[in-house]
């Protein structure tokens, strides 16, 4: 599902964070949004999911504008977000949380769907574990689960490879790139890692002090526009 999000505005109180940004997003595109802590990354994604929506300016979703729905209604139109830090709640199990996803889609189910493990085949076994013992690594595996049994058009991750061992982010790396073609599902992620951006997305845009100064295909990433950019 294609997105596209124009000269949006967003603001935290009176302070303007995000300046007229705008981006388009292909059917079945991967998209990363790199930039220095506190270019406005974040802010970005939640500008999108409406958690934050902008002041300014037009997103929309298959073509349908969505800038003044609240966020659920978002959801129930193929929007799923796997937010940094994971946001697993810790004192419910993992089927647990996964239902809890399924009901922000306004779906019921008392049985784990199997898309879970088709994806996570270790989550498998991980079912009636708490959220809060799980490893970095499996609790980013269900961060993504509780996402892709939402069914989206448009996955949102804010930073998928943070704190991760690199096998684990071989394995994310891997599945990320699956889900385009499989579930027809366009994805938006904001990186810090370089190497993982390079690998999985098509195109890149980079944001500094709340305005985009570069976009282009990731094959174009040079050195030299790290340096420029995104180096401290």
């Amino acid at each position: 599902m294609t997105l596209q999000v124009s000269g949006i505005d967003t603001f935290y109180g009176t302070s303007h964070i995000l300046h007229q940004v705008s981006l388009e997003i292909g059917e079945g595109e991967i998209y990363a949004v790199l930039g220095r802590n506190g270019a406005g990354k974040t802010t970005l994604l939640r500008s999108i999911t409406g958690v934050n929506p902008p002041r300014n300016g037009s997103i929309t979703l298959g073509g349908v504008e969505i800038s003044g729905l609240k966020s659920h209604v978002r959801t129930r139109l193929g929007l799923s977000y796997v937010p940094q830090g994971r946001e697993i709640i810790p004192d419910i199990t993992v089927a647990e949380n996964i239902y809890l996803a399924l009901l922000g889609k306004g779906l019921k189910s008392d049985k784990v769907p199997d898309i879970v493990f088709d994806y996570f085949p270790k989550l498998r076994e991980l079912l009636g574990r708490k959220g809060g013992v799980l490893s970095g690594g499996e609790q980013q595996q269900l961060a993504i689960a509780r996402a892709l049994v939402q069914e989206p058009k448009l996955l949102l991750m804010d930073e998928p490879t943070e704190g991760l061992q690199p096998s684990v982010v071989e394995e994310i790396d891997a599945i990320i790139k699956r889900i385009p073609t499989d579930r027809k599902c366009s994805i938006l992620l904001v990186e810090q890692n370089l190497d993982f951006v390079r690998s999985i997305a098509r195109k890149f845009a980079i944001l500094d002090t709340g305005r985009i100064v570069c976009q282009d295909e990731t094959d174009r990433l040079t050195d030299r526009i790290v340096r420029q950019y995104l180096q401290i």
